[in-house]
């Protein structure tokens, strides 16, 4: 029994002096850098200064590191966005009259040769309305993707605008904090 106490003590002293050594939080780890005493300076004294350098850090450049990253938008706002851009692209039109009139004027030249030219121009327009309508059906499906295209790609962009914001937003404040560490003697990497 004796033997159990006195290892039950041992082990409550071994916790007791390793929550000493390590604090619960540290501003260092953070923000993802490593800090060291260069004047033997006291785990106490390290947290203290981490902490009064991370707030002046964080109130010199107006930068929250805790703060998330924007939020990109989702596959569904992607696409809502997509679709939009698709059905507000500019669209073809004329394309069944002025391809009637070009069916007219070919039919009715045939037409003249067999001596019925109106006959001609009439069968040439019902196909030339049939040839321009399918040409502007594929003119706005091209002028659709192409909007669709486009919004992805300007999505695409602001994403890694906000990326790149982000993470410059963290550079800074991470100098920020190794001046005022370098300046307390702490050397940071």
């Amino acid at each position: 029994m004796k033997h159990l106490a006195m290892t039950l003590a041992l082990l409550f002293l071994a916790v007791q002096a390793g929550a000493q050594s390590a604090p619960a939080w540290s501003p260092s780890k953070d923000i993802g850098v490593f800090v060291f005493p260069k004047n033997n300076q006291n785990a106490d004294q390290q947290l203290k200064d981490e902490s009064d350098c991370y707030g002046l850090a964080k109130q010199q450049t107006g930068i929250d590191p805790k703060a998330p990253a924007a939020k990109p938008m989702s596959e569904e706002e992607k696409k809502a966005q997509q679709k939009q851009a698709a059905d507000n692209a500019p669209k073809a039109q004329g394309g069944r009259v002025r391809g009637a009139a070009r069916g007219a004027a070919g039919g009715a030249a045939i037409g003249a040769i067999a001596d019925d030219a109106g006959k001609g121009a009439a069968a040439g327009a019902v196909a030339g309305t049939m040839r321009g309508g399918m040409k502007q059906r594929q003119a706005n499906a091209a002028s659709k993707q192409q909007a669709a295209q486009q919004t992805a790609a300007a999505q695409k962009e602001a994403e890694n605008q906000a990326k790149l914001a982000h993470a410059e937003g963290l550079d800074t404040f991470q100098r920020a904090f190794t001046a005022c560490m370098d300046a307390r003697n702490y050397s940071v990497k």
